[in-house]
């Protein structure tokens, strides 16, 4: 009787058996993941941002008359807190890379209270701009800006809240370690994104000018 023919079974090229399951660095495909979906966010803030640029050349004035520009001290307190966030934020990035689980729970917790923190004073923020967002163009378009990134900072903190409960509740492996990594790098951007957005918002209606 012949052997039987072994030419279609799967040829064995390596053995990944020793890889680990998880990542906590860059490595991880997560990771890359976050970075694809912050591009694409980005363009769509990149979009916004371009709706004051048009529209300001196309009226008479920017503000419209008798429409004054955003109280400047809320959103000047936004972002100066929003700013120091990213000290105990890159802080705790490396103390989840470290897996160092004591020191990310109270990294953990303070990055929840900051955001906390900051959705009230965004909610200040809203009550002082000054325009409602169906009084103009202008004012639909400051409130679209502030809206889109408040609609990033909540979704950010709740996601903070929900793994700081899973630190003292779950079982902590290496997917938690790096989930909170990957939640550093999207406090990042949610703080870049700002920027621009603060200077469309409060600052261009100052500089621009008013109608007649």
């Amino acid at each position: 009787m012949s052997a039987p023919d072994r030419s279609d079974a799967p040829e064995v090229v390596g053995d990944l058996s020793g890889l680990p399951d998880n990542l906590v660095d860059s490595r991880n495909l997560n990771s890359w993941g976050i970075l694809g979906f912050m591009v694409i966010e980005g363009i769509g803030f990149a979009l916004a941002a371009v709706v004051p640029l048009y529209l300001a050349t196309q009226g008479a004035g920017w503000p419209p008359a008798g429409t004054p520009p955003p109280d400047i001290a809320f959103g000047l307190a936004f972002t100066l807190v929003l700013l120091a966030s990213e000290w105990p934020n890159r802080r705790l990035a490396k103390q989840a890379e470290a897996r160092d689980l004591p020191a990310m729970r109270r990294g953990m917790l303070l990055m929840t209270a900051i955001g906390l923190l900051l959705i009230g004073i965004r909610a200040l923020e809203l009550m002082h701009l000054n325009v409602r967002w169906y009084d103009s163009a202008y004012g639909s378009t400051i409130w679209l800006l502030m809206v889109l990134h408040t609609i990033h900072l909540v979704t950010d903190v709740g996601d903070t809240a929900v793994q700081l409960a899973w630190l003292y509740r779950g079982e902590v492996e290496d997917k938690q370690f790096g989930g909170a990594v990957d939640n550093c790098l999207y406090w990042d951007f949610v703080v870049l994104t700002w920027l621009p957005f603060y200077a469309l918002a409060y600052w261009m209606p100052r500089f621009w000018g008013s109608g007649p």
